[in-house]
């Protein structure tokens, strides 16, 4: 049972939400009767209703925001690795280059000395 006799004050979030769970398809007659019996008031129940549809109203909107921000994240990390490519190829170009000097400063050396 929701609650295990403690005050209303007292209970748990997971037995609130069990409270809520156990009246959903109660009417009001049946609801009445149940808030009698675990020392309850119907506005407590659809309070706590409240709150639990406004906290997954909340993840929800967490969720969204949290897949915006992915999305965002692979964007970013798309550019990034474009932009590391174009800076590897660059890094490759330059050594290429450097290495054709050193080769043709080598050759003229070897000319001059002949």
């Amino acid at each position: 049972m929701p609650g295990s006799g403690k005050q209303t004050e007292d209970w748990s979030p997971e037995a609130k939400f069990a409270a809520v769970v156990e009246t959903v398809a109660m009417t009001e007659l049946e609801l009445s009767e149940y808030c009698r019996r675990q020392g309850l008031y119907p506005e407590q129940i659809r309070r706590w209703k409240d709150t639990c549809i406004q906290g997954s109203q909340k993840a929800g909107a967490q969720q969204q925001q949290q897949r915006l921000e992915a999305k965002q994240d692979k964007q970013r990390i798309k550019a990034l690795e474009k932009e590391l490519n174009r800076k590897e190829k660059a890094l490759a170009e330059a050594a290429a280059l450097l290495v054709l000097r050193k080769k043709l400063t080598a050759l003229w050396e070897a000319n001059e000395a002949d």
